[in-house]
């Protein structure tokens, strides 16, 4: 199963190439190819990828449909790494790990696990023990609980959404997104972005 990078870096960052001697660097993903071919996908984000990750995903299930996908993020945060994995990716972590993690990354998933590091999977889990009763008649209470603005800025927020995307989304200030994010944690009883994002999108996606 060949490596494929998508990435907009000129070059295969020393890591990637240490762990993946012979893997292929591209801006976008392959054209569907004639016959069924399994891929492991790389997908490089940074701050302004949000949507393209959420492409390129649908992309590789529609074309690629048995490949596997791992979000590399240049600043990794818990809300995104759930919402990657909520919309198809089997791993996430650090874009700048070392290659002998990466290695190790490629061999979980490709047995079929998923990566998340420890660190976050150890939250996850602790989260969606509390949270695993949810039905959706209650997330939408929840979502009920915040004004209609407040509402819009809390979904994209569980996408994994940074404040400047956000905003620029919203046409409203990084300020603005910051009080209603508050309000949001303080209503909602939210510690952070992860809890946030599972709470609106365990039986809740949009």
């Amino acid at each position: 199963m060949p490596d494929f990078f998508i990435t907009t870096q000129k070059e295969l960052l020393s890591s990637w190439r240490d762990a993946f001697p012979k893997a292929i660097l591209s801006v976008e993903i392959p054209p569907a190819p004639k016959k069924q071919e399994d891929i492991f996908f790389w997908l490089h984000m940074n701050i302004d990828r949000q949507q393209w990750m959420i492409n390129a995903i649908n992309n590789i299930q529609k074309n690629y449909p048995t490949s596997r996908v791992v979000v590399l993020a240049n600043a990794p945060n818990q809300a995104e790494a759930f919402y990657a994995m909520s919309i198809g990716a089997q791993g996430y972590c650090h874009a700048y790990s070392e290659g002998k993690l990466l290695k190790e990354v490629r061999t979980v998933v490709s047995h079929g696990g998923i990566w998340m590091g420890n660190d976050l999977l150890k939250q996850l889990i602790e989260i969606t023990t509390s949270l695993v009763g949810n039905q959706p008649q209650q997330v939408s209470v929840l979502l009920h609980q915040l004004t209609k603005r407040e509402q819009d800025v809390a979904i994209e927020a569980a996408k994994g959404l940074s404040n400047k995307e956000i905003a620029r989304i919203l046409d409203i200030t990084e300020r603005t997104v910051k009080a209603h994010l508050s309000s949001i944690f303080e209503t909602l009883k939210a510690k952070d972005r992860l809890q946030l994002a599972l709470m609106l999108n365990i039986n809740h996606k949009k």
